[in-house]
């Protein structure tokens, strides 16, 4: 196929009609001018993804004129006409579609599934040679066929697939195959390349011919049904005297006409169900089928069967990719090649465009075209082709909005995260969720947005970046999208902060969070609304970093604080850690020392949860620093230094800032606060040999939680009185408090406090001399715990090859003490005697009742550390 030749439109060809031009100067975009080039081979491909009209293939024979239609007469016993359509009707012969996509991979399920469905209901039907020709008596040339005034399809709406499931059996009967196939996704996806390749891979079952239309639906002139019929019918053998006026006139004689035969209609880029509807075949040409590609939804249309196209799966992507280039120049840079196509987000028409740029650009790597598109803010203008782009494609997407739905459109690209909810999108633009479900419908129903689930809602990454251009290039666009991300992050922080009310019933400190203009969502349950903070984790760190201008800033911060559970959980470290970051350092740029004291702490917090005690004595001294006097610093910041330093091994300043922190606490009225400083306050106390102050000081903070009907606060409390009352050999007692803890832990989605139970669990079960229990729990314990740094795995791992030695296990218990001598090596801290013993080949057993840790502290700090290591490297 040269790449390079026009698009030729021909009178009479059902690619175009002769009175209008639905593209205009969009037929005559061209990608290049050698005939040979990649860039030419696939010209046709990408104006079909492009909705471009490619109508006629360059090089098709000229048609001959019209033949006239035989006349007859409706036979009596027969319901509808049977014509020799060989001898009375000039048909369109299937080189008339356009031609098949070259170099169509990928999608093959999809393809054998809709092959089956295509499947005509009675292939072993006489075909049209073989079948009686009509009387001679009823061959008058200028009698007409009879009009079916039935309608071609209801208005019922159909249900639709998020994926077409795979046939169970071939169909055998009408009633089997659906009268249309509607394949439906965003500009780009591939819906005509697929359309057409199908259109081919049957052809053989639809001998009677193939009618094609391009209809326009993604510009701004769609085609007229009216006119399309007119087209159809000459294409069928309809003298121009003979056509009638009207919509529903032509649209009668057309399924007329269509009766008895075996003929397949490709409705290229519709606009919507309305414009479809006359254009199908009728109830009486039950061996006809339609396929329909859009980017809107079918689903007013019975008996069609919905295909929602997703992207390319990414070795469909590679294999695309690989066609188009070259697979050996794509096996050199094969992850080059991932990152193209990974930028490119999977999209077929993407993917080709940047095969094409680098087909024709020899001395190009992969390298260099990865580099390019790495970059988001430039990726679009880098996905273009000549003059054929990405971005063009989804512009005419684009100007079909209403202004309504072009405010939606743009402000929903400025949103982060791989989603957003129905009542975040309502924050976003300013509208009850009744009014926001309407248009976020009516963009998904257009293929501009995707709803995966119910109530949430996704745009296709290339979309999104399209929708964020739009956003900027508005006159208005500064103020409009800092008015929409301050709304969502209101919704965020008011919603987060309800969420962590509930979890710590007496905490003070979300009275000391910046007001919000929105109320938040409220919540029946506890355990609704951790669903709602952990389902929304993504989206709402997300939303962080584009808040950190001046008006924002203070919000985002402690957005931080009310989602601290995201942090202690061990949910999402690295993503909390990073967009904490962000907002720390726009904090210290802009002198706002509240704010940038604020996350310091919330980093502080998550630092010393996953045993990186440094980096958090760093962070919470430089907090008490910059606002000391603020009393949510004041008082988190000393809490959280006092377990830092006591993990570290440096008691008295431990014991001075956990004494500050109680104070604070106490001076704000937060009970929740004075409870959690009294049980560090008691592990203190039990680290150094005051076991029954310890105890003591753990039952009153339990007392302080019970009060205040605080689940998790009351596992935190359950299990620093199980850790006093095992100092104490108080075994079964502290197993009970353990155990409850556990379970609340597991209720509040705290894999990491459960991680932790389950090795204070093993401890008692070793002491108890119970080999197994212990190995039991400490083998969960290690499960769980990878969220807790590298300190605690090592202390998993050796209470666990204590309990297996103690088990009879020896074998097993050795590969444990490797690697906490190996863990124990990384992290500075000298060797155990019992370590290089176990290892050793004449190594000793291990009493089963033995202390766990004979010469280490307790878990917050197994020796002093000499250097830490990132837990993510």
């Amino acid at each position: 196929m040269a790449g390079d030749e026009r698009l030729g439109r021909q009178e009479g060809s059902t690619g175009s009609v002769s009175d209008r031009s639905w593209h205009g100067d969009e037929a005559n975009l061209a990608l290049g001018e050698d005939p040979d080039s990649a860039l030419g081979r696939t010209r046709l491909e990408l104006e079909l993804e492009s909705g471009y009209a490619a109508d006629v293939v360059p090089g098709l024979r000229p048609l001959p004129a019209p033949l006239p239609a035989t006349a007859y007469s409706r036979p009596a016993a027969l319901s509808r006409p049977q014509r020799p359509l060989g001898e009375t009707t000039r048909v369109v012969r299937p080189a008339q579609l356009p031609a098949a996509v070259a170099d169509f991979t990928g999608r093959e399920d999809l393809v054998r599934e809709l092959t089956a469905r295509l499947a005509a209901p009675a292939d072993q039907r006489a075909a049209p040679a073989d079948r009686p020709a009509a009387p001679a008596d009823r061959s008058t040339p200028d009698h007409q066929p009879t009009p079916d005034d039935q309608p071609a399809a209801s208005a019922d709406r159909s249900t639709r697939d998020d994926q077409p499931a795979a046939p169970d059996h071939q169909p055998t009967a009408p009633a089997d195959r659906p009268a249309a196939i509607a394949i439906a996704g965003v500009g780009g996806i591939g819906k005509t390349a697929l359309a057409v390749h199908l259109a081919h891979t049957a052809r053989h079952r639809y001998p009677d011919g193939q009618l094609y239309i391009d209809l326009g639906g993604a510009g701004s002139s769609p085609a007229d049904p009216e006119t399309v019929l007119g087209a159809f019918l000459r294409s069928l053998g309809t003298p121009d005297a003979a056509v009638p006026d009207g919509t529903e006139e032509r649209a009668a004689l057309y399924r007329a006409s269509l009766e008895g035969r075996r003929v397949l209609v490709l409705l290229d880029n519709a606009r919507d169900a309305a414009q479809v509807r006359p254009l199908l075949p009728g109830d009486g040409a039950p061996d006809c089928v339609a396929l329909i590609t859009s980017r809107a939804h079918m689903s007013g249309l019975d008996r069609v069967h919905p295909v929602d196209l997703d992207a390319m799966s990414p070795a469909e992507a590679f294999a695309l990719f690989a066609l188009i280039v070259g697979e050996e120049r794509a096996a050199v840079e094969r992850a080059e090649v991932m990152d193209v196509v990974k930028s490119c987000s999977y999209l077929p028409l993407a993917i080709r465009i940047a095969a094409c740029r680098l087909a024709s650009r020899r001395t190009w790597t992969v390298s260099v075209l990865a580099r390019k598109l790495a970059d988001e803010r430039r990726r679009l203008d880098e996905l273009r082709a000549g003059d054929l782009a990405v971005k063009a494609t989804f512009e005419l997407g684009y100007g079909q909005l209403d202004p309504a739905q072009a405010r939606a459109f743009r402000l929903l690209g400025l949103v982060g995260g791989p989603d957003i909810s129905l009542p975040a999108a309502g924050a976003v633009l300013g509208l009850d969720v009744a009014e926001t479900g309407r248009l976020l419908t009516s963009l998904v129903d257009i293929s501009l947005l995707e709803s995966a689930v119910p109530g949430r809602y996704r745009f296709h990454d290339l979309v999104r970046l399209y929708a964020r251009a739009c956003s900027e290039r508005e006159t208005r666009a500064p103020a409009e999208r800092e008015e929409a991300l301050s709304r969502l992050l209101d919704f965020y922080l008011a919603t987060a902060a309800r969420v962590y009310a509930m979890e710590r019933p007496g905490d003070r400190m979300v009275d000391h969070l910046e007001s919000t203009g929105h109320p938040g969502l409220r919540f029946e349950t506890s355990k609704a609304a951790l669903d709602w903070l952990f389902a929304e984790a993504d989206c709402l760190l997300a939303c962080v970093p584009r808040c950190t201008g001046e008006r924002t800033r203070g919000r985002a911060g402690d957005l931080l604080l009310g989602a601290l559970d995201l942090a202690e959980s061990g949910a999402r470290p690295r993503q909390y850690e990073t967009v904490a970051r962000a907002v720390g350092d726009a904090a210290h740029a802009a002198g706002d020392s509240r704010t940038e004291a604020r996350v310091r702490s919330a980093l502080g917090h998550l630092y010393s949860f996953t045993g990186r005690y440094a980096h958090a004595e760093r962070d919470l001294r430089l907090a008490l620093e910059l606002d000391g006097q603020d009393p949510v610093t004041a008082s988190r910041a000393s809490n959280q230094l006092g377990i830092v330093t006591y993990g570290l091994g440096r008691y008295e300043e431990a014991e001075r800032y956990l004494g500050q922190a109680l104070e604070a606490f106490r001076a704000d009225a937060n009970e929740a606060g004075e409870a959690s400083a009294l049980a560090n306050l008691s592990r203190l106390h039990v680290s150094r040999g005051r076991t029954r102050t310890g105890v003591e000081l753990a039952e009153q903070g339990l007392a302080i939680y019970r009060r205040l009907g605080a689940p998790l606060r009351l596992a935190n409390g359950m299990y620093t009185l199980g850790i006093a009352l095992t100092r104490a050999h108080r075994l079964e007692e502290a197993s009970v408090h353990l155990t409850e803890a556990l379970d609340l832990f597991h209720d509040a989605r705290q894999p990491l406090w459960e991680g932790m139970t389950h090795f204070r669990l093993a401890e008692i079960q070793l002491l108890a001399n119970r080999p197994d229990e212990a190995v039991a729990h400490a083998e969960q314990s290690l499960a769980l715990g990878g969220l807790g740094g590298e300190w605690r795995r090592f202390c998993f791992l050796t209470v666990l090859a204590k309990a297996l030695m103690a088990a009879g296990q020896r074998g097993r218990a050795e590969k444990c003490w490797r690697e906490a001598r190996a863990l124990r090596a990384r992290l500075g801290s000298p060797v155990p005697e019992e370590v290089r013993q176990l290892l050793s080949t004449s190594a000793p057993d291990l009493p089963a009742g033995q202390e766990p840790f004979p010469s280490h502290r307790d878990v917050y700090g197994v020796g002093p550390p000499v250097t830490e290591s990132d837990p993510w490297s």
